[in-house]
């Protein structure tokens, strides 16, 4: 799964559980292992793995200050200009989202 190299750090920190995705439909399920990566040819012996242990959807503006705070730490008002950032979109709280919440593997 792809992240943003400060997103790692706070996935190694244990301060990020949860992340946002536009898919179409889900990428992960729940149980699956992924490696956490910054591009997709990063060699996956090299990176973390996550645990999905929830997937499913959620409209943006159902997101609470909990809800963002799992994403990283932020306020909501902080996730929402990081998502706009990362996924080049203008927040839309009607927009439904596909939701992984993840536990670090390895410690």
């Amino acid at each position: 799964m792809l992240f943003k190299p400060e997103h790692i750090k706070m996935i190694k920190a244990g301060k990020k559980t949860v992340t946002r995705r536009l898919w179409k439909k889900p990428h992960a399920k729940p149980g699956g292992i992924y490696p956490v990566q910054v591009t997709m040819f990063q060699p996956k012996i090299e990176c973390p793995l996550i645990q999905a242990t929830g997937v499913y959807q959620q409209r943006l503006g159902d997101m609470t200050e909990e809800d963002a705070d799992k994403e990283g730490g932020y306020t909501l008002k902080e996730f929402k200009q990081v998502f706009e950032d990362i996924t080049k979109t203008v927040w839309d709280d009607n927009q439904v989202v596909w939701v992984v919440e993840f536990r670090r593997e390895g410690g």
